[in-house]
């Protein structure tokens, strides 16, 4: 099984790396990058889509279904599971939604090899540091941490801290592939006055990710109707809550520290709080986009920043009107993995910019 599902990860990689090596430009090594980037994003969106499905316990084992490499070989148990259960966990789609999961998550695991094994190739022949293995090498870490927690997701039945903790892991794998990807693009000249959005740039990245753990936390614990409606939240600006219970971390899904059911309440806290940080996270975001308008080279990223804000405040604000529609949904944790790219790529941008600037035209931290 396990020889049959690291063939199925290898034909997955195996179409865009066919693709980057009939396609005309000498440096193939940066299209690995942004490809891998590229797939790691779908990887998120769709495992947003498994998880809003309520397709994570779709295969009850791991890394396979049933012990089978696909879904098929395991129809039988499926079928009489669903049989049982016909709207519980296990169903024959629900089975293939979270195989193909794991299917595009081996396959940007090849890929990742693919770029470690490269990148030693080329740093023994030129010793660039673009090249340095210690970068995919470290990738291929954090793919095998996201393995471990996407197991540990099946065997603790969808535990609320391990779901979110995968995702963290998740939107942290593909800013590490884009700040990589970005070391092997050219970057733009920016001017010195770019310097001063470093820090501003910096805490926008963390506060987007402080963003996304509420969010998971929000999606985990089944908490996105829990203010139906918008802008108040059970028609109050600050009902009743119960952040006690709605944030002890280790706890089984559904249930207290305790063992008691989750009350309401509890619910109630966790999308409450992801709501008023969202305007955190608005306002530092907003400014930073503003700010970025005004300097050269930055102002495509500054309204890719306005344009996807604006878009999650409005999926956001719309997944809770309209009942949760599941494109919606989605729509909205892609959102969030596109902010992350555009941060990452914006940092990149600042951080290298100020690198290659002349010692006395850098910013100084130390005092006249």
């Amino acid at each position: 099984m396990l020889f049959t599902l690291a063939l199925k990860g290898l034909l997955v990689a195996l179409v865009p790396t066919t693709l980057i090596y009939l396609s005309r430009g000498a440096d193939k090594y940066k299209k690995l990058a942004w490809v891998t980037v590229f797939f790691t994003f779908d990887l998120i969106a769709f495992g947003a889509f498994t998880r809003l499905t309520d397709s994570g316990l779709g295969c009850p084992d791991w890394p396979g279904c049933y012990g089978e490499a696909n879904p098929f070989l395991a129809h039988a148990d499926i079928s009489a599971a669903q049989a049982a259960m016909p709207t519980g966990p296990v169903t024959v789609l629900k089975a293939w939604i979270e195989m193909i999961h794991r299917y595009l998550a081996m396959g940007v695991g090849v890929l990742i090899i693919g770029m470690l094994v490269f990148a030693w190739i080329y740093w023994k022949r030129q010793r660039a540091a673009r090249y340095t293995p210690a970068v995919p090498g470290l990738l291929l870490l954090f793919v095998c941490l996201q393995g471990a927690f996407g197991a540990w997701t099946v065997t603790l039945k969808l535990q609320p801290v391990i779901v979110t903790t995968h995702l963290l892991l998740g939107m942290s794998l593909l800013a590490l592939l884009v700040w990589h990807a970005m070391r092997q693009t050219e970057q733009v000249s920016l001017p010195a006055s770019a310097s001063a959005l470093r820090l501003h740039a910096a805490c926008a990245l963390v506060l987007l990710f402080m963003q996304i753990a509420l969010g998971g936390w929000v999606s985990t614990n089944y908490a996105a109707l829990a203010c139906g409606s918008f802008p108040l939240c059970q028609g109050a600006l600050m009902p009743e809550m119960d952040f006690s219970h709605g944030f002890t971390l280790w706890r089984k899904l559904g249930m207290t520290g305790a063992g008691d059911y989750l009350p309401f309440s509890a619910l109630v806290a966790i999308h409450w709080l992801h709501r008023c940080f969202a305007f955190v996270v608005l306002i530092v975001v907003g400014w930073l986009a503003l700010r970025s308008r005004k300097i050269a080279g930055l102002q495509r990223i500054s309204h890719g920043l306005l344009l996807m804000i604006a878009g999650q405040i409005a999926t956001g604000a719309a997944t809770v009107q309209f009942d949760w529609p599941l494109a919606l949904a989605v729509a909205h944790n892609a959102g969030a993995a596109v902010l992350v790219i555009l941060l990452v790529v914006l940092n990149s941008r600042l951080s290298m910019s100020v690198a290659r600037l002349p010692s006395a035209a850098r910013p100084s931290l130390s005092p006249a």
